[in-house]
């Protein structure tokens, strides 16, 4: 008799854990966080860095000055963000400066020297100035983004200073 409990308690133990692996991820965490609109965003997708899913309600922060900078690319780079800050606000940043520097979106990248340093930063940028003058919409441009498109963003004429390109 006492072997049939013992069999019984691991029976039931056994289904218990089995019920437990069945359950979704989602039923299991309490359900899936729900932000503002102003929180920053990321993607389903954890590859996807951290950006804003709809426009600023309030002010932007400015983008720093190109005449802190000595090299022309980081110059025209930091004066198109200044063109562009509220579809940089909603662009995410391959760099991943969301978890090494806490940034919430590639605006943070200009607002800050960080951008001066980094070439995806940089190429993201023209990227989103480049696809803003064509009329796409930011959540358009985020889509190319995320797809790599800014990759192919040939800076080269980017590399005279700012005066020389009116």
């Amino acid at each position: 008799m006492h072997l049939i409990q013992k069999c019984s308690v691991l029976l039931i133990l056994l289904a218990f854990a089995f019920g437990l692996l069945l359950l979704p991820q989602q039923s299991r965490s309490g359900g899936s966080h729900l932000s503002s609109a102003s929180e920053p965003q990321s993607a389903t997708n954890a590859d996807i860095p951290a950006f804003h899913n709809e426009a600023a309600t309030g002010a932007l922060p400015a983008t720093m000055s190109p005449d802190n900078f000595s090299d022309p690319l980081a110059q025209n780079a930091y004066a198109l963000a200044a063109h562009v800050k509220k579809v940089l606000y909603q662009q995410p940043c391959y760099c991943h400066c969301d978890r090494s520097q806490g940034h919430e979106s590639l605006l943070d990248c200009f607002v800050s020297k960080h951008g001066a340093g980094c070439g995806v930063c940089v190429r993201e940028d023209l990227y989103s100035y480049q696809q803003t003058r064509k009329g796409k919409s930011p959540a358009q441009i985020r889509a190319g983004i995320i797809q790599g498109e800014w990759q192919s963003v040939d800076v080269s004429k980017y590399q005279t200073p700012p005066a020389a390109n009116k």
